[in-house]
């Protein structure tokens, strides 16, 4: 892979910070944690797959969208295979979120540019409009619309939403900016339990936390290097806890 995933990222991380408050993530963790609640419910109503992804600064529940099942159904064989165990979370920003499944993070040595691997294939893009960034979305990373208009997802990367809470004078900002307007499942989402608004719909939400939201701002938290490396390894390993 030639270009950076996350590309877009990098570029929207300077306009997200516009408009930030310095708001106590206890209590959007709190919330996110009350709205995972519902998806706990609907999750043993569909059976969907839940995962458990260990890290040394504490575990994290997830579980995977029956509505975007190539990225499913990737990330369960990926897991199967213990693709994930050993790597790295190699790119924390505070605020917005953590990113790992670079193979090349395995026993990575300090310094080492991280971010480009990953396997061979790239999985088409799965938008749904009830699918969002939210606080603990987990969402698969891609390279830049400039080499990838089709906004296809890496085969392995990914990543997981920290972001922030908005009133609703932001988010009418946002929008202006933006160009377009936001849905009500947006609206009440990055009301309440926050997130990264203007990632919906570029980068596909395939799955989100259930427990562990506050491991999220731990790692996010982490302290780094200038390419957003924490200066500890944190490392993941990633297990399917139950299947569909």
């Amino acid at each position: 892979m030639n270009a950076k995933y996350l590309s877009i990222l990098v570029l929207f991380a300077g306009l997200f910070t516009f408009g930030c408050a310095n708001k106590s993530t206890q209590k959007e963790t709190k919330q996110a944690e009350n709205i995972s609640k519902e998806t706990q419910k609907q999750t043993k109503k569909e059976k969907q797959t839940m995962v458990l992804i260990s890290t040394s600064m504490g575990d994290m529940k997830a579980v995977l969208y029956n509505e975007t099942p190539a990225h499913r159904d990737n990330f369960i064989k990926l897991a199967k295979e213990g693709y994930f165990n050993g790597l790295l979370f190699h790119r924390v920003i505070d605020g917005f979120m953590v990113q790992g499944g670079d193979p090349d993070s395995k026993n990575a040595p300090k310094g080492k540019q991280l971010g480009q691997g990953g396997p061979s294939y790239t999985i088409p893009a799965e938008f749904n409009q009830s699918l969002i960034h939210k606080k603990g979305a987990l969402a698969a990373a891609r390279m830049g619309d400039n080499v990838n208009p089709q906004k296809a997802s890496s085969g392995s990367q990914f990543y997981i939403t920290q972001g922030k809470s908005y009133s609703a004078a932001e988010l009418q900002n946002m929008e202006m900016r933006m160009g377009k307007k936001l849905n009500q499942t947006q609206r009440d989402a990055y009301t309440s339990v926050g997130g990264v608004p203007f990632l919906d719909f570029e980068y596909t939400v395939f799955g989100e936390v259930i427990e562990g939201l506050d491991v999220i701002d731990k790692i996010a938290k982490a302290q780094k290097d200038r390419s957003d490396r924490p200066l500890e390894d944190i490392k993941m390993n990633i297990t399917i806890i139950e299947e569909k």
